[in-house]
């Protein structure tokens, strides 16, 4: 895995609520097949990361959300409080609907793909997610499967902490493949 992503920058958008382990560890993995990675946020300075219900680490923001430029990809981490504080943020729904649009790839994992129903980026797509976002997934027009990981187009999707190994596998996949084709 290493260096499969040499050259690519990666945004990963969060706020206060994301779930620690649903950020860290992609971030962990995709460093280590080379990406540069920035965490962007509507907040400057740190973010308030939790496990759970519980409060965990500080996360340094590196740009803020009004000054985050060209990426390759993006990571939508879950958090029951992170996606849905940012779904009221025009600004973040119109960075994720950028990815979108551009056919960008965009890795979400549990309540992650909130904000992809609002960026308009989840109809005729097959989407795994926490349960929960079950029937907003499905009123949104994606078809929401029970998987530990699911890859449709340039989107790949979890649904919690637990599936981190597949997810992280198959978002490095998926950038890599991307990168490629925009390099071609």
């Amino acid at each position: 895995m290493a260096g499969e992503l040499k050259g690519q920058t990666i945004a990963v958008l969060a706020t206060d609520g994301v779930e620690q382990v649903e950020l860290t560890e992609p971030v962990k993995a995709l460093k280590s097949a080379g990406a540069q990675v920035e965490v962007i946020s509507n907040k400057e300075g740190d973010i308030q990361a939790f496990k759970h219900h519980d409060k965990g680490s500080k996360i340094s923001v590196n740009t803020p959300l009004d000054k985050a430029e060209k990426f390759d990809g993006l990571v939508l981490p879950g958090g029951v409080i992170n996606p849905d504080a940012l779904r009221l943020v025009p600004k973040a729904i119109d960075f994720v609907r950028h990815f979108v649009q551009e056919n960008k790839p965009i890795a979400a994992i549990c309540h992650g793909p909130w904000t992809v129903i609002d960026a308009g980026g989840v109809k005729g797509k097959r989407m795994t997610s926490w349960p929960s976002l079950k029937t907003d997934l499905s009123n949104a027009g994606a078809k929401w499967v029970d998987e530990q990981v699911v890859v449709d187009g340039n989107l790949v999707t979890s649904r919690k902490p637990d599936d981190l190994p597949a997810f992280n596998q198959k978002m490095i996949e998926l950038f890599s493949q991307a990168g490629r084709r925009a390099a071609a």
